[in-house]
């Protein structure tokens, strides 16, 4: 008897603690609207924290164009600090095509439409909490 009462409360153990780590986790749907083509496609990326801001993604993706725009939605999402960037891959070689200067030839954005001056956006002006599902918007 003890074994089968062992045995229960290791299982609901393991429920609840499943339970608990899925509220944790959450859902952050991107849509970026206003492209100027249908053609390439969105290469999109998620950085957690400051110091990874646009050097090294946490999560990255990419999306087909539909109707000169675009959905994607990363799944289990810790709660944190975050901030997402993303670029029309017009010509599907996979990187932010730039001219001689480094200026890119490619349409890019960031989350809260951020945008930098003489530079790329600052981590500070792009970043966003996600302590609940959360869908933002951005436009070309």
């Amino acid at each position: 008897m003890q074994k089968i009462i062992l045995i229960i409360a290791i299982i609901f153990t393991g429920i609840f603690f499943a339970n608990a780590q899925e509220q944790d986790n959450f859902t952050l749907t991107v849509k970026i609207t206003n492209l100027n083509s249908n053609k390439g496609q969105i290469l999109i990326a998620l950085y957690k924290g400051d110091h990874n801001f646009l050097k090294k993604r946490f999560i990255g993706g990419m999306s087909k164009i539909k109707d000169n725009k675009v959905t994607y939605t990363f799944k289990n999402i810790p709660k944190g600090e975050y901030a997402v960037s993303f670029f029309h891959d017009k010509n599907n070689n996979g990187k932010l095509d730039t001219n001689f200067l480094g200026i890119p030839k490619e349409d890019y954005g960031c989350s809260n439409n951020a945008i930098g001056f003489m530079g790329a956006p600052k981590y500070k002006d792009a970043k966003f909490e996600l302590n609940s599902h959360k869908t933002i918007e951005n436009k070309f």
